[in-house]
């Protein structure tokens, strides 16, 4: 089937805008408390929100990964303690109301998301630059939550964000040029590159991404080869730094469900439809390095 993809207003962006400040967060999972970290070692002030019962397993994430860099010779223990600093968790929505720039970083759930957009869009100030960390919703479907909605973007981070440089920076139909200026320029005090995507499941990378992890779980469902063997084969041949099967755990395969959704239900191309393994493994529990099973134990 084939698809079409509507010209936004304006394909080019402005080359720069006035400097984020203060950024809010909203999910401090491992996106969330990536992206707070990043932002913080990069000197911006930080609000990260996450519900009282999750806030100190937040906590513990954010303050364990700085640590870790700090012990590999990335970063020393001034630029540890100035980002612990600069970095307020809240479990208040509000607390993010004079923030430039919001992003909801919460579990790949469209309804979820949705309801976050929108009470953001009820917070902040109207001219607050809000941004989805969506890895395959297209933006408009979150935007249309939002007043205003010109100032929707998507800004798509890659696990583990304080080591992924990439960032895919998602123009929606109504995003405005300022909107997209802000965008690129707060990924670059990150230190970080961007690319900048139309809206459409999956952008660009899980786009090519998807049909590769899918077809080797397929393999492999189909006892075509080794799990070993699928993973060596890519890493060897391919120059990939991980193998199909591993990246899968890595990334986690309810993860993967949920994006391999997205992109079916907009493309109806069966090279994304998710296995029937996957979701018996979904079922299982196995859901990769973050239960300690998935195709690989750990």
């Amino acid at each position: 089937m084939s698809s079409t993809v509507l010209e936004p207003a304006s394909a080019e962006a402005p080359a720069s805008s006035k400097p984020i400040t203060t950024v809010g967060i909203v999910g401090g999972g491992f996106m969330g408390a990536g992206i707070a970290e990043s932002a913080a070692l990069a000197g911006i002030d930080v609000v990260l929100r996450e519900l009282p019962e999750f806030l100190d397993g937040t906590r513990r994430r954010f303050e364990s990964s700085l640590e870790r860099a700090v012990k590999r010779g990335k970063r020393d223990g001034a630029d540890r303690d100035a980002a612990v600093a600069r970095t307020t968790l809240t479990s208040d929505l509000q607390d993010l109301a004079g923030a430039e720039l919001v992003i909801e970083a919460v579990p790949e759930n469209a309804e979820l998301k949705t309801t976050i957009m929108k009470a953001l869009g009820g917070i902040v100030a109207d001219d607050a630059v809000i941004a989805s960390n969506t890895s395959s919703i297209p933006i408009a479907q979150l935007a249309g939550a939002v007043h205003n909605s010109d100032r929707v973007v998507g800004l798509h981070f890659f696990s583990p964000v304080p080591v992924m440089n990439l960032v895919e920076i998602v123009r929606a139909l109504d995003t405005s040029d300022v909107t997209i200026e802000t965008a690129h320029t707060f990924v670059t005090q990150l230190g970080k590159q961007a690319i900048e995507t139309k809206d459409r499941s999956g952008f660009v990378v899980n786009f090519l991404l998807i049909p590769y992890l899918m077809a080797a779980v397929r393999m492999y469902e189909e006892d075509f080869a080794s799990r070993e063997d699928i993973d060596e084969g890519m890493k060897l041949g391919a120059g990939h730094p991980m193998g199909p099967l591993a990246l899968c755990d890595f990334i986690g395969l309810d993860v993967l469900h949920a994006v391999c959704n997205s992109l079916y239900e907009e493309f109806k191309r069966d090279e994304y439809a998710p296995p029937p393994l996957m979701k018996r493994m979904i079922a299982a529990g196995r859901l990769g390095r973050k239960s300690g099973r998935g195709f690989y134990e750990y």
